[in-house]
């Protein structure tokens, strides 16, 4: 697991999606594709008040990682330092196995480069001592780069899962 992890805080995020739009940029990633996704859900009821719950949804980096664990290259790997899963591009082969692992469909198919691609905290920006894109660009100061130690599952991940679960159960059934 990541030693890093990007909370959104509820009270403050008004679902602008400038943490979408600073990745894509910061990645020069093409039109459609996000590292880091916004997930809406509700109205949900907060103190007698219908409400809107957004949740940002960047790579959890999990331990252990479906992407790293089906990559048959080993170019998704885990940086040893901090935990930052990534894609060594020259290692990809492009194969799509790390797209099809990854329960919150992270990865992608770079269509230039044929080579996946994925979030990995903005690892450049980190090593230069600045946060992720989508943290420094996020224009109501709602999300927030923490350390992994200092959140627990039930503050983090729990109500991510709630939310993807809920707007899967939203979804038309076919």
């Amino acid at each position: 697991m990541s030693k890093y992890f990007i909370k959104t805080n509820q009270s403050r995020c008004i679902d602008c999606r400038a943490c979408e739009i600073h990745c894509q940029a910061k990645n020069e990633l093409p039109p459609g594709v996000r590292f880091g996704k916004m997930v809406s859900a509700g109205p949900v009821m907060k103190k007698g008040l219908p409400k809107i719950m957004n949740m940002f949804i960047p790579c959890f980096h999990c331990d252990p990682a479906w992407c790293i664990l089906s990559c048959p290259t080993g170019a998704m790997t885990r940086r040893g330092r901090d935990g930052i899963v990534h894609v060594q591009t020259n290692l990809c082969v492009g194969c799509k196995a790390c797209i099809q692992a990854c329960p919150w469909n992270v990865p992608a198919l770079n269509k230039d480069t044929k080579k996946a691609f994925k979030c990995d905290l903005c690892m450049d920006r980190l090593d230069q001592g600045l946060k992720p894109a989508c943290v420094s660009g996020c224009t109501a100061h709602a999300l927030e780069f923490l350390p992994a130690a200092e959140v627990s599952f039930k503050k983090t991940e729990a109500p991510a899962v709630g939310l993807l679960l809920q707007k899967h159960r939203s979804l038309p059934r076919q």
